[in-house]
């Protein structure tokens, strides 16, 4: 059994790469091929654009692809949704589809619109969201730079944003969210009803929510005696509760814990106040819930 898996090409690339490389698995991408070597001999890869990965899957070309959930939209594919993701191109959080306009413009709502030029790489979506508000208004497809064209080639723009930055870079102001997008782990309805390939889709799904779930975390392990249990609890954010275990030495116990990354810098000092000793912190790849 060979499960045919697509991996998307361009921006979610790298990302990708480094999530299946937390999750367990050693994807090698050579600049001249569209096959990607994978450490795992049940898995066939291919690169493919996030736009047509939903196709491909629907088609059953793939059994199972990543891309966003705005392409399984725009392209209306009939798939599986197997796992939502929650990472992007630059941070770890949803992406937003947003009508945008010029600072200038006089457009303050999609009712604005009518009558109008829109330009985006999302049309279909931008079509029936405009249908759903009874907006008549020209939607062009965009091959990129899209941010340039208002004022000029178009009035507005619908354009995908993480941070907003590229939009108030050009001068831009966010009128409305078209829609929000995330990740998707998406299979082929046959594929899915396939045991072997549904099993290997499952493992992969649990494998790559715990990478995700270890994304800006850490562990933390460190002693401390008995009578001081206690004070180093209470500077403890832990994920649930921190396992305690006796140490051969008596009085003594060993504290395990999780905590965000960004807080240990503070969390550290305060813990050899509170009396710990020999702490360790030490990198996560998985967390399985």
């Amino acid at each position: 059994m060979k499960l045919k898996l697509g991996i998307p090409k361009g921006s979610l690339e790298n990302a990708t790469v480094e999530l299946f490389r937390r999750a367990g698995f050693q994807i090698t991408i050579n600049s001249r091929s569209y096959f990607p070597a994978i450490d795992d001999p049940e898995i066939e890869c291919m690169l493919i654009r996030a736009q047509e990965m939903a196709r491909y899957v629907e088609d059953g070309v793939l059994d199972a692809g990543l891309t966003g959930r705005d392409w399984v939209e725009e392209n209306e594919a009939k798939v599986e949704n197997v796992a939502d993701l929650i990472y992007a191109k630059q941070s770890f959080g949803k992406v937003r589809w947003v009508l945008a306009v010029p600072e200038t413009s006089t457009v303050h709502s999609v009712k604005d619109l009518e009558g109008k030029v829109i330009a985006t790489e999302l049309v279909a979506a931008t079509r029936r969201y405009l249908e759903r508000h009874g907006v008549a208004a020209k939607v062009e497809f965009s091959w990129g730079a899209t941010e340039v064209k208002p004022p000029t080639l178009a009035d507005a723009i619908v354009e995908v944003t993480e941070t907003g930055s590229s939009l108030r870079a050009n001068n831009l102001r966010i009128v409305e969210t078209v829609l929000e997008s995330n990740t998707q782990l998406i299979a082929n309805s046959a594929a899915w009803k396939d045991a072997a390939k549904r099993r290997k889709l499952e493992d992969i799904r649990m494998l790559l929510e715990g990478a995700i779930n270890a994304l800006g975390k850490v562990g933390l392990m460190l002693n401390v005696e008995k009578g001081n249990l206690e004070r180093v609890l209470s500077v403890l954010p832990a994920l649930k509760r921190p396992t305690i275990s006796t140490l051969s030495e008596d009085g003594w116990l060993a504290v395990n814990t999780i905590v965000d990354e960004s807080t240990v810098r503070t969390i550290i000092p305060r813990l050899k106040e509170a009396g710990a000793q020999g702490i360790v912190e030490y990198p996560l790849n998985k967390i399985i819930m």
